[in-house]
């Protein structure tokens, strides 16, 4: 079915009137100079958080991605995207990314609806998508977009579906490379489709979308934000399962009766104290954006430092140079995300790095690297709690290996048992 044939129906002229919810929202829109449009906006309208992921300059990635090449490269294509809210509402509205695009992005055409299986969804939950009331949208190089308010009414940890249309070139795209879930791409205009069977080609990444966000759903006490590497974006993790440690974290406050949205904000490979081509900006370069702009952020869970302590003792093509990185310089970086945290009323948890014996990084230097920031991270009184992730996460008869149980292969990485145990070490209470 094609989208013309929706423009008459029910939903669409229900969408009406909510558009006016979306704040921010326009057919043109220029790069974000302060944080988002968060809280309350001039309709009264309560936005919160449902999902997010932190954008990546385009690049090859750690597998098969279309990022450099982008879309709609010789015909229109169709990108279908898969993801999991984590809080709940009435209506919702998307964020779409240009950041590191280098030319404006067309998008000539979304919907969102909820997620059937694959790439199909439910027909009746279908919503076309506007910005600023216009079907279309151009986005500037380095600049974002937010849609109107869309009628959709979305559970908490319920799979909802973005599908973007692209009619002409995009140049490469602005992503996020590890997303453990497939996305789905098909040639022609198939933004209206119910089922999946015209999206026969898959991806693991994610491409310009990096928030949906929620209204109309209950008040929860704040957004939990666990901001890291390749440990929290999930890597090891089963694909399309929803197994990272973020994800199993909001399914444990569900279960405590205090649900809440739970971002994730991991970046494979991300450092703390250095940007990368592949692995994204360093922390204190993104935490703006990926953790204090969000909506109703009320604590954020810090687990980054593996890959300066690592990349130290290995040369690896996707990372040069590979400058040595002290636990006192890695301690400093901590230190600037706890006070800019604290600057906007955000608690900060602390992670302790996991063991990594066995890796290709681990060193006599690296493990000493990371007994002194750990110890830092447990005795120093800096963050507002710590949870204790190197101590649970442990092989009994070896405290600088992982777990045999949890890892996922490579002695570093969890596999889902291990992404669970994370998820149980931490106290509730302290969030």
């Amino acid at each position: 079915m094609r989208l013309s044939s929706l423009r008459f129906s029910a939903s669409l002229l229900a969408l009406s009137a909510v558009m006016a919810a979306s704040m921010g929202a326009s057919g043109t829109a220029t790069a974000r100079p302060g944080g988002p449009a968060v809280g309350r906006d001039r309709t009264g309208a309560v936005w919160s958080a449902g999902w997010a992921a932190p954008v990546q300059r385009p690049s090859a990635g750690f597998e098969e991605n279309w990022a450099e090449s982008g879309f709609a490269g010789r015909t229109a294509q169709t990108l279908r995207q898969v993801v999991r809210v984590t809080g709940g509402g009435t209506a919702a509205r998307i964020r779409l990314s240009n950041r590191y695009g280098t030319t404006p992005l067309r998008i000539a055409g979304a919907t969102i609806a909820r997620t059937a299986h694959g790439a199909a969804v439910h027909g009746a939950s279908l919503r076309a998508l506007t910005f600023g009331h216009r079907r279309s949208a151009e986005i500037p190089a380095g600049g974002e977009t937010v849609s109107d308010a869309a009628p959709l009414r979305v559970a908490a940890r319920q799979p909802v579906t973005v599908t973007l249309y692209f009619d002409r070139p995009t140049g490469p795209a602005t992503f996020h490379a590890q997303a453990y879930a497939r996305s789905f791409r098909a040639d022609g205009d198939h933004r209206a489709d119910r089922a999946g069977t015209a999206f026969t080609e898959t991806t693991h990444s994610w491409y310009y979308l990096s928030d949906v966000e929620v209204t109309g759903g209950p008040r929860h006490p704040g957004t939990v934000v666990a901001f890291g590497d390749s440990i929290t974006d999930g890597f090891g993790s089963t694909y399309d399962a929803d197994r990272r440690w973020p994800d199993l974290l909001a399914e444990r406050l569900a279960a405590a009766g205090t649900p809440r949205p739970v971002l994730n904000s991991g970046i494979g490979g991300n450092l703390l104290l250095h940007d990368s081509a592949w692995y994204g900006d360093r922390a204190a370069a993104r935490f703006r954006r990926d953790v204090l702009d969000k909506p109703g952020v009320r604590s954020v869970i810090l687990l980054e430092g593996l890959n300066d302590i690592g990349f130290s003792e290995v040369e690896l093509p996707t990372y040069k140079p590979n400058p040595q990185v002290s636990a006192e310089e890695v301690i400093a970086g901590y230190r600037k995300l706890i006070a800019v945290a604290r600057a906007r009323g955000i608690k900060v948890i602390g992670g302790t790095v996991l063991p990594f014996r066995g890796a290709e990084y681990h060193t006599p230097r690296s493990e000493a690297k990371r007994a002194a920031i750990n110890d830092w991270i447990r005795t120093s009184g800096a963050f507002d709690a710590v949870v204790d992730f190197a101590k649970v996460m442990a092989a009994p008869s070896d405290p600088l290996r992982l777990n045999p149980a949890y890892d996922s292969g490579d002695f570093k990485h969890p596999n889902d048992a291990g992404y669970r145990r994370m998820a149980e070490a931490v106290d509730l209470t302290v969030l």
